[in-house]
């Protein structure tokens, strides 16, 4: 159990959230929308605390939040019409997924795996100082476990967050009170992947592709055939180690949870592209953490 401090909004708070987020923790911070639960999102295992805090049931592609355009074109590959929508609606509740830039620093774990990361410039004040407090993109889905209400004041975030996380930051009620928009401009027309606060012109896109939160789909599996609970390896196979249970490379030679979900997308790629026909992953435990690493091994493992 972790002691979870509320801190009013000030410059004294915000520095407070800043040593911990550079210290790899997750911070409650309020944005115009919801409160967001924000890590550095560079730091894999940072990132795998929000999902460890959260109960999070999967690895979806986490919002990437930036204080400017310029940082957000330092992560993500911006054409015309997302430029314009950029300057047209940031800063605020609008999240653009755009192609990942090459070389961005991006923890794969944000992206879970995939090409491409939405970006969101907020408009709220104590995200934008944190932000700039920190010197880093910042990871970070609604401040509440899994499956509950999104929280619009810090006493929603310490209903199912408190004990898990080390601070919350309290300013008060969000002025929206609803999730961004989210739209795909990952090339050709635009794409509403989420309705929110923001109207624009763009086509509803309910397919199979998960691009973004709120979509249900299966996201990145490798290309190769993958065999799950394997004790060892065949010889076609790149083996992907847990625990006890060694291989090419492993998720966490001590068994360790967070460090397992930080490098469970790294590995899927480098198994991917290894010249080994298949690939093997070892057995791990469904507790915690270990759910949501079940489940996206599963959704990988599934035939196509």
């Amino acid at each position: 159990m972790t002691l979870t401090r509320t801190l009013h909004f000030n410059d004294e708070s915000i520095a407070e959230a800043a040593r911990l987020i550079v210290d790899g923790e997750p911070v409650a911070v309020p944005t115009e929308t919801v409160y967001g639960l924000a890590a550095d999102a560079t730091n894999a295992e940072a990132v795998a605390r929000i999902y460890e805090a959260k109960g999070r049931p999967r690895f979806n592609p986490l919002i990437v939040h930036v204080p400017d355009i310029a940082a957000a074109e330092a992560i993500g590959v911006f054409e015309h019409q997302a430029r314009s929508l950029a300057e047209t609606h940031w800063p605020g509740p609008l999240t653009l997924v755009v192609p990942l830039r090459e070389g961005s620093g991006i923890a794969s774990i944000v992206t879970a795996g995939l090409p491409s990361i939405g970006l969101r410039v907020p408009s709220h004040p104590a995200m934008q100082a944190l932000l700039r407090a920190t010197g880093r993109p910042l990871a970070a889905p609604s401040a509440n476990a899994s499956g509950s209400i999104s929280p619009t004041r810090a006493e929603h975030v310490l209903k199912t967050l408190g004990g898990r996380i080390p601070l919350v930051i309290d300013a008060g009620v969000t002025e929206r009170g609803l999730e961004s928009t989210i739209v795909g401009a990952t090339g050709g027309r635009l794409r509403l992947l989420r309705p929110g606060p923001i109207e624009v012109d763009a086509a509803f896109d309910g397919g199979s592709a998960i691009e973004a939160p709120g979509q249900l789909a299966s996201h990145y599996a490798p290309s190769k055939p993958l065999r799950l609970n394997a004790a060892a390896a065949d010889g076609d196979e790149f083996m992907i180690g847990f625990g006890e249970i060694g291989g090419d490379e492993s998720l966490s030679r001590t068994g360790e949870l967070v460090e397992a979900a930080a490098r469970l997308f790294d590995l899927l790629h480098q198994a991917d592209a290894s010249p080994k026909a298949r690939i093997a992953v070892a057995p791990v435990a469904s507790k915690g953490l270990g759910a949501a690493i079940n489940d996206r091994l599963r959704r990988a493992a599934h035939p196509r």
